[in-house]
């Protein structure tokens, strides 16, 4: 008995002990107390409060003003899944598109998703839009690509016989025969004759006829330049349009300002197909010639979105089956100026090219092959230049002052940095004879 009894008293004096350790727990931990009894004031107040209520879908895209549903509006009950939908009927018809049939197919039933559906046009045979025809180009509007039947007609009558048939020897260019007549340009004020002699007042030596002498002598006379009978020719007469020579070589020192009509009559000679080469004879960019001739090239040619544009070296020019394929960009000029190559175009092609390097001014420097090299022709004796002294790389005749040595104009041979200057002079030419061959065989005809 006293064991039963006492059994009782232990446990509740466990009981009491473990009540009295929580109490001592609250008391030390005041910030838990604290916590506790704020966490039980709100279970009380807030448990029984709905914070958020369910969100409501919002109504059908149908009926109402602007297709919503308005206000106190029911929704409408859609089909039951039971109920079997009236069958659908198709019919089918056949339009013609272009010649080309295909189905289109209707089709009918209470079902909302009812729908005629129009024919289908494949890529192949959706319509092409109408191409607007261009409007002949002016002088203002020189730099358009497209090719007319007008200009077709009017550069293939230009241009025909510039370029003969094949001579059955040599590939590319070096294949053909070609026959032209060259001239420098004789214009207002400036000084036209800057790199020729003139005896009689006709052009007797120089640079246009040295590179049109390499030319013919190179080629085995295949390339027919009449290189003793270059001439100057007035930009303000209507000689030009008589003669038709494929570039007019343009040069001189001096600022100068071209006539109207010496305008006009370059515009016109341009839309038919000619060339106009400038080339500085004071090697450099900034001299009164480059400023001058840049000008008087924007009144020729005044779209202003057609500006001088650098020549590239993967332009045509260099890559159209040249004379001489191992000249791949422009060469130095004198005392080794290398100035970027500028071309104005017409047509996509050039028609004005421009050279500030003084090229003319290497080919003051006959050259002739000895049989092993080229070397400077010191010893002319052809009748146009035997009352003459040959221009030789010391010659006091290029500039007033005594003893002026040109650096990249070596006496002795190899002459490598003239004769590259000569070589590129030929590609050119070559380009500006057969440059509108590929637009002309795809021209349109009249």
């Amino acid at each position: 008995m006293d064991e039963k009894s006492e059994q009782p008293a232990g446990q509740s004096e466990s009981k009491s002990s473990l009540l009295d350790r929580l109490i001592d727990k609250f008391s030390e931990s005041r910030f838990f107390t604290i916590s506790f009894v704020l966490h039980v004031l709100l279970i009380l107040i807030f448990g029984g409060t709905v914070l958020f209520e369910a969100m409501q879908e919002p109504p059908d895209f149908e009926g109402g003003e602007g297709g919503f549903l308005q206000a106190g509006e029911e929704v409408a009950t859609p089909p039951s899944a039971q109920t079997q939908p009236k069958e659908t009927t198709f019919t089918v018809t056949t339009p013609t598109v272009q010649n080309t049939t295909v189905a289109a197919i209707t089709t009918t039933g209470q079902n909302p998703l009812n729908f005629q559906m129009a024919a289908i046009i494949t890529p192949s045979t959706m319509p092409k839009p109408a191409t607007p025809t261009a409007a002949p180009p002016t002088a203002s509007a020189a730099g358009a690509v497209g090719m007319t039947a007008g200009d077709a007609k009017q550069i293939g009558d230009f241009t025909k016989g510039w370029g003969g048939k094949g001579s059955g020897s040599g590939t590319g260019t070096r294949a053909r025969e070609f026959a032209f007549t060259a001239f420098i340009a004789k214009y207002n004020g400036g000084n036209w004759d800057s790199t020729v002699d003139l005896k009689d007042g006709k052009i007797c030596r120089g640079s246009l006829p040295n590179l049109l002498e390499f030319m013919s002598k190179e080629s085995r006379d295949k390339i027919k330049t009449d290189y003793r009978q270059v001439e100057a020719i007035p930009l303000d007469s209507d000689k030009m349009f008589s003669v038709k020579p494929p570039f007019i070589f343009f040069t001189g020192s001096r600022d100068f300002v071209l006539s109207d009509t010496e305008v006009k009559n370059l515009q016109k000679y341009i839309r038919l197909g000619g060339a106009i080469w400038g080339d500085s004879s004071v090697p450099g960019e900034g001299s009164r010639f480059d400023i001058a001739f840049r000008k008087q090239m924007q009144r020729v040619m005044p779209d202003k979105d057609k500006a001088f544009e650098k020549l590239d070296p993967n332009d045509p020019m260099f890559k159209r089956e040249p004379y001489f394929p191992e000249i791949k960009i422009q060469p130095a000029g004198l005392n080794y100026y290398d100035d970027p190559v500028y071309v104005m175009r017409y047509l996509g092609e050039i028609a004005i090219i421009y050279t500030s390097n003084d090229y003319g001014g290497m080919w003051r420097f006959g050259i002739k092959n000895d049989g092993r090299n080229w070397v400077i022709n010191t010893d002319r004796d052809e009748e146009d230049y035997k009352n003459g002294k040959p221009f030789v790389a010391q010659s006091q005749s290029l500039y007033p002052q005594v003893g002026i040595y040109l650096h990249n104009v070596d006496p002795n041979p190899p002459i490598s940095a003239l004769l590259d200057t000569y070589k590129f002079g030929v590609n050119m030419v070559i380009h500006l004879l057969t440059r509108w061959e590929d637009k002309l065989r795809s021209a349109p005809r009249l």
